[in-house]
């Protein structure tokens, strides 16, 4: 049989070609995992996708992850492959696992259970440990093989840790030897490989023992030196996430300065926070001085609250800090969901009064005004008649009794939606305003992260469903827009100009979806990990197919078994177009 000039054709499709120009029918051409070909009527492909009524896309680039640990033990980057993405960027926020001396492996394993959520045993039995130094991370990664491409950022605390020991994660200031050491390991990290560099500067970052990560107060002296590390390279961006709390500006014109010494692009989180509401409107304006004066700087910004989950599965639960539900919290879900439904025992437990405390979500518990029941369909942008509070006063109940019935439905399986960023405002506005700037580009999804708690990896979904369909609380973004932002506009930002573009000669990274029929089920809870460790799930509809390097990963959500995606060693140049056929 005589060879197709193509071996894969998606035919008939309305192309989104990640330009952020309006869509257009077209036949997409595929030949040795790239883009071949566009235009109409093209010759026959070895495997041919109807697309017609359908989208064609590039394939997300998700650039804020913590798949570090995942990606050693899994082949599969679930949430997030399932929701269209066929890029991840992950060793964000300053954790990981390399470089890592063997007698910090614990250390570096209980931070990351303290920042992300991850269950020390589950990472225990996960990570192999066949890596010390950053390089030879990559080394093991790329013997690996993935549903998505997955690029690797040089985390600042065990770059820390590795370099300085007990005096890192004390917090100590470095000294310029330590600078020095640091800032070698970084150019040695990023020559191997390494997309770029990470750090911290966030309170919500702790050790599952309650110590600030070892980064929160680095200097602007050690900043500085590891980012002339990556200067010295020539290559390598840089992310940070931080309070921005009490005086953000001076952080930003911090951040502005490393920037103007090493003239590597930088990335930051950009959220608002319940703290300082309107924090994050000086936060852009800052922001866009130092890009329109040159200054390769982003904002990292998501397009829906921040939200933790509740529930009687999950890490956390309105009476997590009861001494009566103490009594049952150690029993299996089926046992404790008869527990709560036993009139007595159910008695004692709402009677009983509590004030919760304790760092992240733990002060917000019972903050019945700011939670929600969340429902088969999710509702990222309710209104204040949805919360606990306002139900319990509609039925004149008590807020705690309704929450406990909340999360007994579904034989216990119910959960609560707390916004604790982004949504001071009760409405996403704020989000709006971020999304639709010309220096932020969509991120901080956490795939792979807070597995008991949050589970917004689905952000690529929510963001095409959201905004540019189903917002009816004020504007919307246009569909070829979105598509862009969280393609084209994501690679670039770190370096990745290989992707994210229908055009030939790109990478073959590409999506066909059913818009109309495009939605998200509710987060679920899986036992999969290591360690038979829980984590939560959220699966979207409507993804017909993805496609990572030519070769389909996903039809109709469900995985084909191919396992095309590679460790991606560096920043990508854009490819030279392939002659005209």
């Amino acid at each position: 049989m005589a060879d197709q000039a193509y071996d894969l054709v998606l035919r008939g499709g309305t192309v989104l070609d990640g330009s952020g120009a309006e869509g257009f029918v077209a036949d997409v051409g595929v030949k040795d995992g790239l883009i071949a070909a566009i235009g109409p009527r093209l010759a026959a492909g070895r495997e041919e996708i109807d697309a017609t009524g359908r989208l064609v896309t590039p394939g997300f680039v998700d650039i804020h992850t913590h798949y570090d640990g995942q990606a050693t033990w899994d082949t599969r980057m679930t949430p997030s492959s399932g929701h269209g993405v066929t890029t991840v960027v992950m060793g964000n926020c300053g954790v990981g696992f390399a470089p890592c001396k063997p007698e910090d492996r614990d250390r570096l394993i209980r931070l990351m259970e303290g920042v992300e959520d991850i269950p020390f045993p589950v990472l225990t039995e996960g990570l192999p440990w066949t890596w010390e130094s950053f390089p030879d991370y990559l080394d093991a990664l790329e013997k690996r093989r993935f549903d998505v491409d997955i690029g690797a950022q040089l985390p600042h605390a065990a770059l820390r840790v590795f370099v300085m020991g007990e005096r890192g994660a004390n917090r100590e200031p470095a000294t310029p030897a330590d600078i020095a050491a640091m800032a070698a390991l970084a150019k040695r990290a990023v020559e191997a490989g390494a997309l770029g560099f990470s750090t911290s500067r966030t309170l919500n970052h702790r050790t599952s023992d309650g110590q600030p990560t070892p980064t929160l107060t680095a200097g602007e002296d050690e900043l500085t030196g590891i980012a002339l590390g990556l200067a010295a390279a020539g290559k390598g961006v840089l992310q940070l996430v931080s309070d921005f709390f009490p005086d953000g500006l001076a952080e930003l014109a911090m951040l502005r300065r490393i920037v103007e010494r090493s003239r590597r692009p930088l990335s930051f989180s950009l959220v608002q926070s319940p703290k300082s509401p309107d924090g994050w409107k000086a936060m852009l304006a800052g922001l866009q001085a130092a890009a329109d004066a040159g200054l390769p700087i982003k904002a990292q910004v998501c397009g829906r609250p921040v939200g933790v989950l509740f529930g009687l599965e999950l890490t956390l639960n309105p009476f997590s800090q009861s001494p009566v539900f103490a009594d049952i919290a150690g029993l299996p879900l089926a046992e404790r969901v008869a527990a709560l439904r036993d009139p007595d025992f159910r008695a004692r437990l709402l009677a009983e009064k509590s004030d919760p405390k304790g760092p992240f979500a733990g002060s917000a518990l019972r903050a019945w005004d700011n939670l929600f029941p969340m429902d088969e369909v999710p509702d990222y942008e309710p209104t204040a008649d949805q919360t606990v509070a306002a139900l319990a006063a509609a039925s004149g109940r008590d807020p705690a009794e309704v929450a406990l019935d909340a999360m007994l439905r579904n034989d216990g399986r119910g959960m609560l939606y707390h916004p604790f960023l982004n949504y001071a405002d009760g409405s996403l506005d704020p989000s709006f305003a971020m999304l639709s700037h010309k220096d932020t580009v969509p991120g901080l999804s956490d795939g792979g992260a807070h597995v008991g708690m949050i589970c917004d990896g689905s952000f690529p979904t929510s963001n095409l469903v959201h905004w540019t369909r189903e917002r009816t609380r004020g504007p919307r973004i246009p569909l070829a827009t979105m598509v862009a932002m969280q393609t084209r506009d994501t690679a670039l930002t770190v370096g990745l100009r290989d992707r994210g573009l229908i055009a030939p000669g790109y990478r073959a990274d590409l999506n066909v979806i059913d818009y109309e029929g495009l939605r998200l089920d509710a987060p679920r809870v899986a036992y999969d990990l290591p360690a038979g460790g829980r984590r939560l799930t959220q699966k979207a509809y409507g993804y017909v197919a993805t496609i990572v390097g030519g070769v389909v990963t996903y039809r109709d959500g469900e995985p084909t078994g191919a396992l095309p995606g590679r460790l991606v060693r560096g920043a990508q140049a854009a490819p030279m177009a392939l002659a005209a056929e």
